[in-house]
Protein backbone atom coordinates (compact mmCIF):
# COMPACT_ATOMS: atom_id res chain seq x y z
CA UNK A 1 0.00 0.00 0.00
CA UNK A 2 1.18 3.52 -0.85
CA UNK A 3 2.50 5.17 2.29
CA UNK A 4 1.26 8.52 1.12
CA UNK A 5 -2.28 7.20 0.72
CA UNK A 6 -2.11 5.53 4.12
CA UNK A 7 -0.92 8.70 5.69
CA UNK A 8 -3.94 10.59 4.39
CA UNK A 9 -6.47 8.19 6.00
CA UNK A 10 -7.82 8.61 9.44
CA UNK A 11 -8.18 5.77 12.01
CA UNK A 12 -11.94 5.81 11.42
CA UNK A 13 -11.40 5.32 7.72
CA UNK A 14 -9.31 2.25 8.44
CA UNK A 15 -11.95 0.75 10.77
CA UNK A 16 -14.53 0.81 8.01
CA UNK A 17 -12.37 -1.59 6.07
CA UNK A 18 -13.04 -4.37 8.68
CA UNK A 19 -15.62 -6.85 7.40
CA UNK A 20 -19.09 -5.69 8.40
CA UNK A 21 -17.51 -3.03 10.60
CA UNK A 22 -19.03 0.27 11.61
CA UNK A 23 -17.33 2.77 13.77
CA UNK A 24 -18.37 2.27 17.37
CA UNK A 25 -21.22 -0.11 16.46
CA UNK A 26 -21.55 -2.92 19.04
CA UNK A 27 -22.48 -6.44 17.89
CA UNK A 28 -26.20 -6.90 17.37
CA UNK A 29 -27.82 -8.08 20.62
CA UNK A 30 -30.07 -10.54 18.87
CA UNK A 31 -27.44 -12.03 16.61
CA UNK A 32 -27.16 -15.76 16.90
CA UNK A 33 -24.02 -17.03 18.57
CA UNK A 34 -21.55 -18.46 16.09
CA UNK A 35 -21.83 -21.91 17.71
CA UNK A 36 -25.66 -21.95 17.54
CA UNK A 37 -26.04 -21.98 21.35
CA UNK A 38 -28.90 -19.48 21.23
CA UNK A 39 -31.02 -21.82 19.11
CA UNK A 40 -30.19 -24.71 21.43
CA UNK A 41 -31.36 -22.74 24.46
CA UNK A 42 -34.65 -21.87 22.77
CA UNK A 43 -35.16 -25.54 21.87
CA UNK A 44 -34.51 -26.61 25.50
CA UNK A 45 -37.03 -24.07 26.82
CA UNK A 46 -39.62 -25.17 24.26
CA UNK A 47 -39.10 -28.83 25.16
CA UNK A 48 -39.43 -28.10 28.89
CA UNK A 49 -42.72 -26.25 28.32
CA UNK A 50 -44.11 -29.14 26.28
CA UNK A 51 -42.99 -31.60 28.99
CA UNK A 52 -44.77 -29.60 31.71
CA UNK A 53 -47.93 -29.48 29.64
CA UNK A 54 -47.77 -33.25 28.98
CA UNK A 55 -47.34 -34.01 32.70
CA UNK A 56 -50.28 -31.77 33.56
CA UNK A 57 -52.43 -33.48 30.91
CA UNK A 58 -51.53 -36.94 32.29
CA UNK A 59 -52.43 -35.91 35.85
CA UNK A 60 -55.77 -34.50 34.72
CA UNK A 61 -56.52 -37.68 32.74
CA UNK A 62 -55.73 -39.86 35.74
CA UNK A 63 -57.98 -37.78 37.98
CA UNK A 64 -60.80 -38.07 35.48
CA UNK A 65 -60.43 -41.87 35.62
CA UNK A 66 -59.81 -42.31 39.34
CA UNK A 67 -62.57 -40.11 40.73
CA UNK A 68 -65.44 -42.20 39.26
CA UNK A 69 -63.71 -45.43 40.34
CA UNK A 70 -63.36 -44.14 43.91
CA UNK A 71 -67.03 -43.13 43.91
CA UNK A 72 -68.09 -46.57 42.68
CA UNK A 73 -66.00 -48.32 45.35
CA UNK A 74 -67.48 -46.09 48.06
CA UNK A 75 -71.03 -46.70 46.87
CA UNK A 76 -70.40 -50.43 46.70
CA UNK A 77 -69.15 -50.54 50.26
CA UNK A 78 -71.91 -48.38 51.69
CA UNK A 79 -74.96 -49.58 49.78
CA UNK A 80 -74.08 -52.97 48.32
CA UNK A 81 -71.99 -54.46 51.14
CA UNK A 82 -68.95 -55.04 48.92
CA UNK A 83 -66.78 -55.71 51.98
CA UNK A 84 -69.17 -58.37 53.29
CA UNK A 85 -67.67 -61.85 52.73
CA UNK A 86 -69.67 -64.28 50.64
CA UNK A 87 -71.15 -67.02 52.79
CA UNK A 88 -71.51 -70.59 51.56
CA UNK A 89 -73.60 -73.56 52.56
CA UNK A 90 -71.16 -76.31 53.62
CA UNK A 91 -73.83 -79.04 53.68
CA UNK A 92 -73.28 -80.36 50.10
CA UNK A 93 -69.52 -80.58 50.65
CA UNK A 94 -69.94 -82.30 54.01
CA UNK A 95 -72.34 -84.77 52.38
CA UNK A 96 -69.78 -85.45 49.64
CA UNK A 97 -67.14 -86.25 52.25
CA UNK A 98 -69.49 -88.57 54.11
CA UNK A 99 -70.47 -90.36 50.90
CA UNK A 100 -66.78 -91.08 50.23
CA UNK A 101 -66.74 -93.02 53.52
CA UNK A 102 -63.00 -92.57 53.99
CA UNK A 103 -63.10 -91.25 57.58
CA UNK A 104 -65.73 -90.25 60.15
CA UNK A 105 -66.97 -86.77 59.19
CA UNK A 106 -68.13 -84.65 62.09
CA UNK A 107 -70.66 -81.86 61.81
CA UNK A 108 -70.79 -78.48 63.53
CA UNK A 109 -73.78 -77.55 65.66
CA UNK A 110 -74.61 -74.84 68.17
CA UNK A 111 -72.63 -71.95 66.73
CA UNK A 112 -74.49 -68.64 66.69
CA UNK A 113 -75.07 -66.50 63.61
CA UNK A 114 -71.89 -64.49 64.22
CA UNK A 115 -69.98 -67.49 62.88
CA UNK A 116 -70.01 -67.38 59.08
CA UNK A 117 -69.02 -70.21 56.76
CA UNK A 118 -67.03 -68.78 53.85
CA UNK A 119 -65.34 -71.82 52.23
CA UNK A 120 -65.98 -75.55 51.95
CA UNK A 121 -63.80 -78.02 50.06
CA UNK A 122 -63.34 -81.80 49.92
CA UNK A 123 -60.42 -83.40 48.11
CA UNK A 124 -58.89 -86.83 47.71
CA UNK A 125 -55.16 -87.36 47.49
CA UNK A 126 -52.66 -90.17 47.19
CA UNK A 127 -52.34 -90.49 50.97
CA UNK A 128 -55.93 -89.73 52.02
CA UNK A 129 -58.83 -87.32 51.77
CA UNK A 130 -59.34 -83.95 53.45
CA UNK A 131 -62.41 -81.86 54.24
CA UNK A 132 -61.77 -78.14 54.86
CA UNK A 133 -64.33 -75.66 56.06
CA UNK A 134 -63.37 -72.02 56.54
CA UNK A 135 -65.11 -69.72 59.01
CA UNK A 136 -65.11 -66.10 59.98
CA UNK A 137 -65.39 -65.84 63.74
CA UNK A 138 -67.46 -63.26 65.63
CA UNK A 139 -64.24 -61.23 65.83
CA UNK A 140 -63.80 -61.42 62.01
CA UNK A 141 -60.79 -63.72 62.20
CA UNK A 142 -60.37 -66.56 59.72
CA UNK A 143 -60.38 -70.09 61.11
CA UNK A 144 -60.12 -73.42 59.30
CA UNK A 145 -61.65 -76.69 60.42
CA UNK A 146 -59.74 -79.57 58.83
CA UNK A 147 -60.80 -83.22 59.02
CA UNK A 148 -58.58 -85.68 57.23
CA UNK A 149 -57.55 -89.30 56.79
CA UNK A 150 -54.04 -88.24 55.76
CA UNK A 151 -51.56 -89.65 58.31
CA UNK A 152 -50.92 -87.14 61.09
CA UNK A 153 -47.16 -87.19 60.55
CA UNK A 154 -47.78 -85.83 57.03
CA UNK A 155 -50.83 -83.66 57.72
CA UNK A 156 -49.52 -81.69 60.70
CA UNK A 157 -46.32 -80.37 59.06
CA UNK A 158 -48.31 -79.43 55.96
CA UNK A 159 -50.99 -77.55 57.89
CA UNK A 160 -48.96 -76.13 60.79
CA UNK A 161 -45.48 -75.90 59.21
CA UNK A 162 -42.61 -78.14 60.22
CA UNK A 163 -41.91 -76.00 63.27
CA UNK A 164 -45.38 -76.61 64.77
CA UNK A 165 -45.00 -78.22 68.18
CA UNK A 166 -47.49 -79.51 70.80
CA UNK A 167 -48.06 -77.10 73.68
CA UNK A 168 -50.05 -79.30 76.05
CA UNK A 169 -53.44 -81.02 76.19
CA UNK A 170 -56.83 -79.40 76.86
CA UNK A 171 -60.19 -81.07 77.53
CA UNK A 172 -62.94 -79.80 75.22
CA UNK A 173 -66.35 -81.43 74.85
CA UNK A 174 -65.21 -84.62 76.51
CA UNK A 175 -62.25 -85.01 74.12
CA UNK A 176 -58.56 -84.49 74.65
CA UNK A 177 -57.23 -81.90 72.21
CA UNK A 178 -53.61 -80.87 71.80
CA UNK A 179 -52.64 -77.21 71.60
CA UNK A 180 -50.10 -76.66 68.82
CA UNK A 181 -48.02 -73.76 67.65
CA UNK A 182 -48.55 -72.91 63.99
CA UNK A 183 -47.70 -70.07 61.61
CA UNK A 184 -46.80 -66.68 63.04
CA UNK A 185 -49.75 -65.25 64.94
CA UNK A 186 -51.74 -68.49 64.78
CA UNK A 187 -52.68 -71.21 67.23
CA UNK A 188 -54.03 -74.70 66.51
CA UNK A 189 -56.10 -77.29 68.32
CA UNK A 190 -55.48 -80.85 67.15
CA UNK A 191 -57.59 -83.95 67.80
CA UNK A 192 -55.83 -87.23 67.02
CA UNK A 193 -58.11 -90.21 66.45
CA UNK A 194 -57.41 -93.63 64.88
CA UNK A 195 -59.41 -92.96 61.70
CA UNK A 196 -59.01 -89.21 61.34
CA UNK A 197 -57.11 -86.12 62.42
CA UNK A 198 -58.96 -82.89 63.18
CA UNK A 199 -57.24 -79.50 63.11
CA UNK A 200 -58.72 -76.13 64.05
CA UNK A 201 -56.26 -73.38 63.19
CA UNK A 202 -56.21 -69.63 62.74
CA UNK A 203 -55.26 -66.25 64.23
CA UNK A 204 -58.44 -66.09 66.34
CA UNK A 205 -58.31 -66.00 70.15
CA UNK A 206 -58.06 -69.43 71.76
CA UNK A 207 -61.55 -69.04 73.26
CA UNK A 208 -63.04 -68.95 69.75
CA UNK A 209 -60.99 -71.94 68.65
CA UNK A 210 -62.30 -73.85 71.67
CA UNK A 211 -65.86 -72.78 70.88
CA UNK A 212 -65.56 -74.28 67.41
CA UNK A 213 -63.97 -77.44 68.81
CA UNK A 214 -66.82 -77.85 71.32
CA UNK A 215 -69.38 -77.58 68.50
CA UNK A 216 -67.90 -80.49 66.53
CA UNK A 217 -70.03 -83.64 66.73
Amino acid sequence: MDTTEAAGRTPDDRLTDEPGGRVGAPPAADAAAPDGSGADERQVVSTAIRSQRSTKDIVISLLVLLVPIALLIGLGRVFLGADTPTQVDPAPTVQQARAANLFPVGGVTGLDDDWRTVTADFRRGDTGATLRIGYLTPGDDGVQLVQSSVPAEQLLPAELTRTGQPQGAVEIGGRSWQRYSARAGELALVLLEPARTVIIVGPAPEEELRELAASLT
